[in-house]
C-alpha cells in the first residue's frame, strides 16, 4: 500500500472491470439499435410488388387491392364506359394528362392504361388523400346531375372519370395516380413493377 492509502493494484482492477461492464452495456444498446436500421420484412414487404388476379372482374366492376399501404382500383371497363371518355374534355381540368408524373408514359393516353378495359389507379384523392368511391353507372347522382361515370369523394366532392382524370369544379387540383404495373400474364398484374424496366 502507497503512504496515502491506496492500493494501485485494486484501483486498476475496479477500473478495468468498470470498463468491461461498460463495454458490454455498450454493446447491448447497439446491437438493437443498429439492428432497427435494417427494415423489417414487413416494411420490406410493404415496398414490393403487388400481384392481383384481375380474371374474374366483370365488366363494369372494381375490386381494391392494396400496394405500399394504398388502395389500388382496378376496374374493368365496358365499350359503353370507354365510349364515354372522349366527350368529357371540356369538363376536365385536365383531360391531355400534363402532370407526367401522374402516370407511366405507357398509361399517358384517354384511358389512361396499357389496355382499354382495365384501368389501374392508385384510390388515393389528390386533394387531401381520401379515398374515393366507384360509381360506374351512367344516371344522375346527388353529386352531379350528368353523371358519365367514375370516382366521387365524398369527404370534399371531388370527382374523377373513369380515367381517373379530374373534374373542374372539384378541391382535386389533378388526376388520380396511375401506378406502374405491367401484366404477368392475361388475367394478372404485377403493380410496383414496368414491363420495360423488369
Amino acid at each position: 500500500m502507497s503512504q496515502d492509502g491506496v492500493n494501485k493494484g485494486r484501483r486498476t482492477l475496479l477500473l478495468g472491470a468498470t470498463t468491461a461492464v461498460g463495454a458490454v452495456g455498450a454493446g447491448f444498446v447497439a446491437v438493437p439499435f443498429v439492428k432497427s436500421w435494417v427494415p423489417s420484412e414487413r416494411a420490406k414487404a410493404a415496398g414490393a410488388p403487388a400481384k392481383i388476379d384481375i380474371s374474374k372482374i366483370e365488366p363494369g366492376a372494381m375490386l381494391t387491392a392494396e400496394w405500399r399501404g394504398k388502395p389500388v382500383y382496378v376496374a374493368r371497363r365496358t365499350p359503353e364506359m370507354l365510349a364515354n371518355l372522349d366527350g368529357l374534355a371540356d369538363k376536365l381540368k385536365d383531360p391531355a394528362n400534363s402532370v407526367k408524373t401522374q402516370q407511366p408514359a405507357y398509361a399517358d393516353n384517354v384511358t389512361r392504361s396499357r389496355e382499354p378495359e382495365v384501368m389501374v389507379v392508385l384510390g388515393v384523392c389528390t386533394h387531401l388523400g381520401c379515398a374515393p368511391k366507384y360509381h360506374p353507372e351512367v344516371k344522375p347522382e346527388p353529386f352531379d346531375e350528368n353523371w358519365k361515370g367514375g370516382w366521387f369523394c365524398p369527404c370534399h366532392g371531388s370527382r374523377f372519370d373513369l380515367s381517373g382524370r379530374v373534374f373542374k369544379g372539384s378541391p382535386a387540383a389533378i388526376n388520380l395516380e396511375v401506378p406502374p404495373y405491367m401484366y404477368e400474364s392475361d388475367g394478372v398484374i404485377v403493380v410496383g413493377v414496368d414491363e420495360e424496366k423488369a
